[in-house]
């Protein structure tokens, strides 16, 4: 006679099926969940690093630039003369006692940073109306191809005249200055390794540093 069925069988079975289904309908439920434009909103898996300037009243300017760009300052603009040995106005200042700068260098030299300033501060803001009617345009949606270009060409031409302000300060400081000057310059600001520091094996250290203005 046939012995019978482990009557335990069939009910693990049902207990590994059930486990199956269960996990099965889990994955199911999660991946719809995932796709869904409702409920719960998704955190962004990449975040813009734009994220926090859609809060700016001009996108493209930050408080700090709009507070430089209002009070004459640099901006970042002259680096084209600063960086090739042609020094500014204002730093010339800053650093008239360390270079150092006569006191007929430093009147004519206050004379060009107060026209550039003020220059500065009238080309500085028509710059940022500039950007604001662009910034406008956008946010009410009043832009076609003519207009966008027209508004791009503004921009352009008060930032190339802010730009020309600061370069051509530039370029008129640079005939006051001697050549001893102007090297002292670059390596306060950091442009060129300082002479004084190690004057050249051979040389006589202390003509070495009469020469360089070390003393």
């Amino acid at each position: 006679m046939d012995q019978p069925l482990n009557p335990t069988i069939p009910s693990r079975i049902a207990a590994r099926i059930m486990r199956h289904a269960t996990i099965a309908i889990t994955a199911a439920v999660l991946a719809a969940t995932s796709f869904s434009t409702g409920g719960v909103a998704e955190t962004p898996t990449t975040t813009s690093p734009y994220t926090g300037q859609e809060n700016r009243s001009i996108k493209s300017l930050s408080a700090e630039d709009l507070s430089e760009l209002k009070h004459g300052g640099g901006w970042g603009l002259a680096r084209a003369a600063e960086l090739n040995g042609m020094p500014g106005p204002a730093h010339l200042l800053e650093l008239k006692d360390r270079i150092p700068l006569t006191a007929d260098q430093v009147t004519a030299i206050s004379a060009i940073f107060k026209d550039m300033r003020a220059a500065a501060i009238t080309e500085g803001e028509r710059f940022i109306s500039r950007e604001e009617a662009l910034e406008t345009a956008f946010r009410n949606g009043s832009l076609d191809v003519q207009s966008l270009q027209k508004l791009l060409s503004e921009v352009g031409q008060a930032r190339m005249a802010l730009r020309y302000v600061h370069l051509v300060a530039h370029l008129k400081t640079l005939p006051l200055l001697s050549h001893d000057q102007i090297a002292r310059y670059n390596v306060l600001r950091g442009y060129a390794g300082d002479p004084c520091a190690s004057p050249p094996e051979g040389h006589d250290v202390s003509m070495w540093r009469k020469h360089n203005g070390c003393d």
